[in-house]
């Protein structure tokens, strides 16, 4: 293309966090020379004050094109285009004036991201975001200074439902889970049997789709992987030995069954 994609361009005392676009037609097209893209390191969990999005468009809206997305794949948020003379300034502004930092860019570690943890999800098995911030304090030098040979990310989820795909979009996973036995409330999964409307199927994700009437068999049973499920007459029997932690019965069900207290 007419874009000089990647590469790295540098800030005062960091090597990462901002990534170079360069157009090669710079005579043509004045306007985007330079539309470079600053990583910006998101809070644990994402979490923002309306008064801090309000500094941070507004410092971007003078320095930048305007342009952001929230999040990038590596989960920062990602400040589309500005020019290099602009870039320090950004720096400046956003770690003096709004206590934020670049994330990593380049052949180092990828800014660390988290969901939402203990914080705010009841199947949390440990708490993301202290972990998040602790490795990114940790390992800031790492960060900012890349000396690998190739990139490296961590990506933390709280429990099995993996809410930013740790496994799939970085290179260590950390994935909470429990070592005692799946809680259940067989009043509850009775409920569920028998159709109660106070006990939707998905916890009312698919309300409004004719499926039919639940079907605990064909929906939760059938569909263990490990096949350690099962019904005792009117009593659900979970082989937690053979148990892999998938998570589905408990999606389907979360009002019958519970992650375990040791996590």
């Amino acid at each position: 293309t007419h874009w000089k994609h990647g590469g790295i361009v540098g800030v005062f005392g960091y090597g990462g966090g901002v990534i170079g676009r360069y157009c090669d037609q710079p005579g043509m097209f004045p306007g985007v020379e330079h539309f470079h893209t600053m990583r910006v390191n998101q809070p644990a969990g994402k979490y923002y004050t309306t008064d801090y999005l309000r500094q941070l468009t507004k410092l971007w809206d003078m320095r930048g094109s305007g342009m952001t997305n929230m999040h990038g794949a590596t989960g920062d948020i990602i400040l589309l285009g500005t020019t290099t003379p602009q870039l320090e300034e950004v720096f400046w502004e956003l770690t003096h004036n709004l206590d934020q930092d670049l994330g990593g860019s380049g052949s180092n570690l990828r800014t660390p991201a988290d969901c939402l943890g203990s914080s705010r999800c009841e199947y949390a098995c440990y708490d993301t975001n202290a972990l998040c911030h602790f490795l990114t304090n940790e390992y800031q030098d790492e960060l900012h200074r890349p000396a690998f040979p190739y990139k490296f990310k961590f990506k933390l989820d709280g429990c099995p439902n993996g809410c930013v795909a740790s496994i799939a979009r970085s290179d260590m996973s950390f994935i909470g889970t429990w070592k005692d036995n799946i809680k259940i409330d067989q009043d509850a999964v009775n409920k569920y049997i028998e159709n109660d409307a106070a006990y939707p199927a998905n916890a009312g994700a698919h309300k409004g789709r004719d499926w039919g009437p639940f079907d605990i068999q064909k929906e939760v049973i059938n569909l263990c992987p490990t096949g350690c499920m099962k019904m005792d007459g009117k009593e659900l029997k979970i082989d937690n030995p053979n148990c892999n932690r998938c998570m589905h019965c408990i999606n389907v069900m979360p009002r019958a069954l519970k992650i375990g207290d040791v996590r």
